[in-house]
């Protein structure tokens, strides 16, 4: 049942959530990104909460005009409305007053929850906001969506992504450095507002599916899942979409198929498993390569220890060290070395006096940079100048490596 739900096969409108939760999933991912990288990441906690209020309002209007008070339109208009004078509120808040930007957030995302908490109740007591289902909001609601809906959703999702390819240039360049970006001739404080835009429309877009609340999970998971896998922008951005797009794809068909379960937790929960995913298995930042990197590491040196410990004769004490020299051929189980094992040691015990040399000698000043008693110096200077260091030290000019 479930692959049926992720083949779009479980009937209308499983399929129209679907479709319009992965193309706001993926906008989010993409314009998440930017807050990520221009550090504005907690702006969307207070974007998000400063909804609440322009969808009560928004509801109380259009039934007071006549209309039906559900029209989503008209609701997410209301957000929008709310959510840009939340962050016009943020942007004074921190121009003109001493507050840091986190605490005018802080103050700004609670004022506007709380209004916005009080206006529900209000609507709650006139006779058509007891079948209003505004409280849907809060953690998104996808069980009534018509087709209008997720036109709405996945027509907003798409022009978001649009105005992100049209900016992604400025915005890249605003986001790692301000002050380039000003020399270029970008007006930051319009581009910033661009961006604050797009994560508007990003968070407007997905009350429904997701709601308030959990919105915020999906403009910064994924870009944060994403940055596991790449140093490249442009290729953070795609791999956040993709993830972004590939949480809610999942999480809908799950809801889909358990429909008790709310859609947007599922989609966030969902989010959260590719995060774990990639912080586990990300080939260079993951933990697994980190560890594997530091066995490799610690394995290094004990056997660069452990073979200047044989050249020089020395006992050695370390379990492990034996392990690995006898592992490798080098040693007895005794620790006595073995025919390679001395060639090996004598080679290791000329490289350090090599280095040596080089480290003291100014004319070999770029190449003492890289020592760090684990490389090889036939990586990082070549054979004629070996050959001038081996005639610098004296005795045997050629030792079995």
């Amino acid at each position: 049942m479930f692959w049926n739900a992720l083949t779009l096969q479980l009937g209308y409108n499983a399929t129209l959530v679907t479709i319009g939760a992965t193309l706001l999933g993926i906008a989010a991912g993409v314009t998440g990104t930017f807050l990520y990288l221009r550090k504005r990441a907690l702006v969307s906690d207070a974007i998000s909460h400063a909804t609440l209020p322009g969808v009560g309002i928004a509801f109380m209007l259009m039934v007071l005009l006549g209309g039906d008070g559900r029209a989503l339109p008209g609701l997410l208009l209301g957000a929008a409305v709310s959510s840009w004078i939340g962050l016009l509120c943020v942007s004074w808040l921190t121009r003109l007053t001493r507050l840091s930007e986190d605490a005018a957030i802080g103050a700004v995302l609670s004022v506007f929850f709380g209004f916005g908490i009080v206006l529900l109740t209000v609507i709650q007591t006139m006779g058509a906001g007891r079948a209003a289902g505004l409280e849907g909001f809060l953690l998104g609601s996808t069980a009534g969506m018509l087709f209008n809906d997720a036109l709405v959703i996945a027509g907003g999702g798409a022009l978001t992504l649009v105005a992100v390819l049209i900016l992604r240039r400025p915005m890249t360049l605003l986001a790692f450095d301000p002050e380039y970006a000003a020399a270029r001739g970008i007006n930051v404080g319009r581009m910033d507002l661009a961006i604050m835009a797009l994560a508007l429309a990003v968070t407007v877009i997905g009350l429904k599916v997701v709601g308030l609340i959990l919105i915020v999970a999906m403009l910064i998971i994924p870009p944060v899942t994403a940055r596991f896998w790449t140093e490249r922008t442009d290729h953070m951005v795609l791999i956040s979409g993709l993830c972004g797009g590939l949480a809610a794809w999942i999480g809908a068909s799950l809801s889909a198929v358990a429909p008790a379960m709310p859609t947007g937790p599922i989609i966030v929960l969902s989010s959260f498993a590719l995060f774990v995913l990639s912080l586990l298995l990300a080939p260079n930042r993951g933990v697994l390569a980190v560890y594997l990197r530091h066995v490799r590491f610690q394995r290094r040196v004990h056997m660069r220890q452990g073979l200047l410990a044989l050249a020089q004769g020395q006992p050695i004490y370390e379990a492990f060290t034996v392990r690995l020299l006898k592992r490798a051929g080098l040693a007895h189980a005794d620790g006595v070395p073995t025919d390679d094992g001395r060639a090996r040691a004598a080679k290791a015990l000329r490289d350090e006096k090599r280095w040596e040399l080089v480290r003291a000698d100014q004319a070999f000043e770029s190449a003492a940079a890289l020592y760090d008693g684990l490389r090889d110096i036939e990586t990082v200077l070549t054979d004629d100048q070996i050959s001038e260091i081996d005639q610098r030290i004296g005795g045997p000019q050629g030792v079995a490596s």
